[in-house]
């Protein structure tokens, strides 16, 4: 439906954390929602196997927001390298797609 609304994902560490990234990305207009859910992640870093909980974030927002959101999103994050992973949403209603563009409009 629209080629432009996407949902980035981004784990934080903490529930702290990933608070003050979506405060940030909501009232900066980067996004128009961010959900936070706690998750459990396993993944190799540094060469070992590691397994910790995490807060997982779902950022509402458009493909031309994701260059300043990824930028916010590093600016704020604890991580060296914080998963930012952009998904385009296909089908949306129109009436909620309208509502994320009048909310990540600069």
């Amino acid at each position: 439906m629209s080629d432009d609304a996407i949902v980035v994902m981004c784990a934080a560490a903490s529930r702290e954390e990933a608070a003050v990234i979506a405060q940030a990305l909501v009232e900066g207009r980067l996004a128009a929602c961010v959900q936070m859910m706690p998750i459990e992640s396993w993944y190799r870093w540094n060469g070992a196997v590691q397994h910790e909980p995490e807060v997982m974030l779902h950022i509402k927002t458009l493909r031309s927001r994701f260059a300043p959101l990824c930028e916010a999103i590093e600016a704020l994050h604890s991580y060296d390298v914080p998963e930012i992973v952009a998904v385009p949403i296909t089908d949306a209603s129109p009436r909620y797609l309208a509502w994320l563009r009048d909310e990540t409009r600069p």
